[in-house]
């Protein structure tokens, strides 16, 4: 069993120069400066397959367009909105984009949340760029810890790669989910369901053999960071993997997910899509004996960090679905207009029920930065989210997203659910008819397009990002209760309330000095 320790460790010598080579060449792309650069750069994984077919130009795809459109905003909005989607890094002392960005201060962690905010105003969709960001965060502190501990070099290896990353502006996925398989048991009793060390060579290779699951973007990105999933026993260490893999890899294979009425993106029209420029996408990444060398290896067996990598990512990764917030934005705004469009928008329990919705909102968004505020500084410098606040972020997200959903279709009406095809709003014979018919106080097309928006976020292809996301994204709601656990002190807590209650076990709090009382 110490063989495969003993081993990384002859090698680590060699992989310091072996990581400055490796990220010295620039990538074929060259620098990404602008969102038409970002998505000419992509096309070049080598097995995509989409309903059944292996697809070759999946980049234009009418179902992956609209994923690529919303990773193309992000870097629009460094352009346009340079303070909030560029940073300072600390690595190169130059501008970078702030997804690629280590925080090195509370300003930074608050600066994400704005910005995940913002892009979700913008597209109204996951814009799939915050895994790798937080996955990059994260590595920074467990990598250092690691090194200090065991004496490897994990931390310069990942410098290395952050700096090539954020020299030449590309996007970085993370690879954490794997399928898991029976949930009673544990992964050495099922390796066939876990990504997993297959074979470590003398210069310090690995060989990757498995598959992760619900990867977001990861199509869309140029590098994914794979992680551990969970907590490992010591007759684990093959799951224990941490490491960057070019998306391109020959060795990858991408399934691309269904999702409700995605196949709408595939007809002559945009009427029935709802949103008419973005969209999401998953994947399930397959991994056919991935050869990953040592200079891109950032955990290598190291089980007694797994734990800690997956609390540190989480922290990050739950605080980031304040980026819910700003795709609420635009339900509620749709909820808004539907409500005008339908001549209603005066009615008192009109204006309650959007008032509800924007304080359930205001609610994400207030736990999100209030977790981002909090951060603190960690051993390796950067700085992390508050752990209890990150947690209560998501686990409010696991709900409200729902509630605001049945009030919009509360206020859209029957027909969100109902609306005849564009086909026949354009058919000859009755398109005239329908359109007279669904005319309100604004356009049939208006009224149409705002119904398929609300449609498209709370029933179809973007309830994927908006609501079953929002349950199991960053672990499901129990998972988030299992961290509340174990932070929460409740000693304290009864310490405080005995001590006012005058409980004999606890000592007596001084009288208020306005007290008459002996």
């Amino acid at each position: 069993e110490n063989i495969p320790i003993l081993l990384r460790h002859r090698v680590i010598v060699t992989t310091r120069l072996q990581a400055k080579k490796l990220w010295s060449s620039p990538p074929a792309c060259g620098r990404l400066d602008t969102n038409e650069a970002y998505i000419k750069s992509l096309g070049s994984a080598n097995e995509v397959y989409i309903l059944g077919k292996k697809v070759k130009d999946y980049v234009r795809h009418p179902i992956i367009a609209p994923s690529v459109n919303a990773v193309a905003e992000t870097f629009r909005l460094a352009a346009d909105n340079p303070e909030l989607g560029t940073a300072t890094s600390q690595l190169t002392n130059s501008k970078v984009n702030r997804f690629t960005h280590v925080c090195v201060s509370v300003d930074d962690v608050v600066a994400q949340s704005k910005m995940q905010r913002e892009l979700g105003q913008r597209t109204g969709v996951c814009f799939q760029r915050c895994v790798g960001m937080d996955a990059i965060n994260a590595c920074w502190t467990v990598t250092y810890r690691m090194d200090a501990k065991h004496r490897t070099e994990y931390h310069l290896r990942f410098q290395e790669f952050v700096k090539y990353i954020q020299k030449y502006n590309l996007v970085t996925s993370g690879a954490m989910t794997d399928g898991k398989g029976d949930r009673g048991k544990p992964p050495a009793a099922q390796p066939e369901h876990y990504l997993r060390i297959v074979d470590r060579k003398s210069d310090g290779s690995v060989v990757l053999r498995g598959s992760k699951w619900h990867q977001t973007g990861t199509l869309n990105s140029h590098y994914m960071i794979v992680m551990p999933g969970q907590r490992l026993s010591p007759n684990e260490t093959d799951f224990a993997i941490a490491c960057a893999i070019p998306v391109d890899h020959p060795k990858l294979k991408y399934v691309v997910g269904r999702q409700s009425c995605d196949t709408r993106s595939t007809e002559s029209t945009s009427f029935d899509v709802g949103n008419c420029y973005y969209g999401g996408q998953e994947s399930v990444i397959l991994f056919d004996d991935v050869e990953v060398p040592a200079s891109c290896i950032f955990m290598n067996g190291e089980i007694d960090f797994a734990t800690e990598l997956v609390e540190r990512f989480t922290a990050y990764h739950r605080r980031s679905y304040v980026c819910k917030a700003g795709v609420g934005d635009t339900v509620i705004g749709a909820a808004a207009e539907i409500a005008d469009i339908n001549g209603v928008a005066n009615a008192s329990h009109v204006k309650d029920k959007l008032i509800e919705m924007h304080f359930l909102n205001e609610t994400i968004w207030a736990t999100g930065i209030a977790a981002s505020h909090s951060s603190k500084k960690t051993d390796a410098g950067s700085y992390e989210p508050d752990t209890t606040l990150a947690q209560i972020c998501k686990h409010h997200v696991t709900r409200i997203p729902y509630e605001i959903a049945r009030l919009a279709h509360d206020l859209a009406g029957g027909l969100v659910a109902t609306l005849p095809s564009d086909a026949d709003f354009n058919h000859p014979e009755i398109g005239d008819l329908l359109s007279r018919y669904v005319q309100a106080s604004k356009s049939a097309d208006d009224r149409r397009r705002i119904l398929r928006y609300i449609e498209s976020i709370t029933l179809g292809r973007n309830a994927v990002g908006y609501l079953t996301e929002s349950m199991h994204g960053a672990g499901s709601p129990q998972a988030q209760r299992l961290v509340l656990a174990k932070y929460a002190d409740f000693q304290s807590k009864r310490t405080a309330a005995k001590r006012l209650a005058g409980c004999k076990d606890t000592e007596t709090p001084p009288l208020p000095p306005c007290s008459s009382k002996s």
